[in-house]
């Protein structure tokens, strides 16, 4: 039996806010879960960054990394 489980790296929840709360609703909050939480093993011969890459991406495994892009900045078009 297999579950095809879909993941993603950015997830969102609505804090809770009272109707007593003296301050506005904040809205949705947003985070990131690191890749590493869905893969249950390292396979051999995973594919690397070279080492001078590794040092600017900050992990030796190109599976590893995840680039961060800030949700609450302002988007330009």
């Amino acid at each position: 039996m297999t579950h095809e489980k879909t993941f993603t790296l950015v997830k969102s929840y609505k804090p809770f806010h009272s109707k007593f709360d003296p301050c506005p609703p904040i809205g949705r909050k947003y985070y990131r879960t690191p890749p590493n939480l869905y893969i249950n093993f390292q396979p051999p011969n995973m594919e690397q960054f070279t080492p001078e890459e590794a040092l600017k991406y900050g992990t030796l495994w190109k599976f590893f990394y995840d680039f961060y892009d800030n949700p609450y900045r302002e988007r330009e078009t």
